[in-house]
């Protein structure tokens, strides 16, 4: 790399190993904390060992590949499993010990929307009200709020299995939120919205925690997920392969993109910082029709640093960003992500 300027090692060509696993911070206090679970059916281990815990507060992603054991794992949150060995404590109690206690205080979002096809939508979340045992009163003041929240006043008088994907998706939230739980668990809640109502995901996400709730959401959509996220758990084979808040990814080796409107200055400028092994796609080769090369940075800071510098040596910079989100680069170097395929 030549001669090491006091910020030099920033710019590594090695992408470097994962950090090892770590707990999340517990402040302001867990809302979901799960300890060496274990869980099977049959001969296949669907969890096996996990632990995690979901602050109060925050909305946590959990990360991992189809078949991973994601949804094993919310099933038993949401009280609908019960763990082979291990302990769950959701909003204080055990599932094992209260489950209605934990069931009165959850609202479960399946990745797959259930319900009585021949109910209408106003009716589907009347009938959930009632189920916990909500007055009268309430349901009739809880319908038309979460109707007019999910854009699903249109639809209120439909019956539910005219509705499309995102239609019974919007529905399917409607319907978690319905007796104003203290956690929501999520899995795949955006798939089937369109842009509009992903972003109004989002801000239900996160007014949900500015009220003091917990969210566990699980997801593929990697780019979503971390605009709502406050602290990622990436699973593999049934337990936890790291945890990490999303300030501490960005204290991570990362991939990072140079575009520049001249690719001779860009070669130069990166040859002059010592950085070499970095290829630089010519502009007629590159999307944006401009010289392109990324490189590894080891944090934001050192990313500052380096962007500075390539303006000194005049790389002519018309773009300097993360190849790719904070979330996909942590779950690309675990080996799931490594594997063809596995999200």
């Amino acid at each position: 790399m030549g001669t090491q300027e006091p910020h030099a090692p920033a710019w590594s060509s090695d992408p470097g190993q994962g950090a090892a696993p770590q707990a999340v911070s517990a402040e302001p206090g867990p809302g979901i904390v799960v300890r060496d679970v274990w869980r099977a059916f049959g001969a296949v281990q669907a969890v096996a060992g996990m632990s995690l815990v979901a602050p109060r507060g925050q909305v946590t992603a959990l990360v991992g590949p189809n078949g991973c054991g994601k949804s094993t794992l919310m099933l038993m949150l949401a009280t609908l499993l019960a763990p082979d060995t291990g302990t769950v404590q959701v909003a204080g109690f055990d599932p094992a010990v209260d489950a209605a206690a934990v069931r009165a205080r959850v609202g479960w979002m399946p990745d797959q929307f259930g319900t009585w096809d021949s109910l209408r939508v106003r009716e589907v979340l009347e009938i959930v009200g009632r189920a916990y045992f909500m007055p009268a009163a309430s349901i009739a003041q809880r319908v038309p709020e979460l109707l007019a929240e999910l854009d699903l006043e249109p639809l209120a008088d439909q019956p539910a299995h005219v509705l499309s994907r995102g239609q019974k998706q919007r529905l399917g939230l409607a319907r978690a939120l319905m007796h104003r739980p203290e956690v929501l668990i999520l899995d795949e809640p955006a798939s089937g919205l369109d842009p509009a109502s992903r972003r109004n995901l989002q801000r239900i996400v996160k007014d949900f925690t500015r009220a003091d709730g917990t969210v566990l959401i699980s997801s593929h959509i990697l780019t979503e997920l971390e605009e709502m996220a406050d602290n990622v758990v990436l699973m593999d084979r049934g337990a936890l392969v790291d945890q990490a808040s999303l300030r501490e990814l960005a204290q991570r080796p990362q991939p990072w993109r140079i575009a520049s409107l001249d690719e001779r200055a860009l070669r130069g400028a990166l040859e002059a910082l010592g950085i070499r092994g970095v290829s630089v796609t010519p502009p007629d080769r590159s999307a944006g029709g401009r010289a392109e090369a990324v490189v590894m940075v080891a944090d934001e800071e050192r990313a500052a640093l380096l962007v500075a510098d390539l303006v000194v040596a005049g790389a002519r910079v018309v773009e300097f960003a993360p190849a790719a989100g904070r979330l996909e680069s942590a779950y690309m170097t675990t080996d799931a992500g490594r594997r063809k395929g596995a999200l």
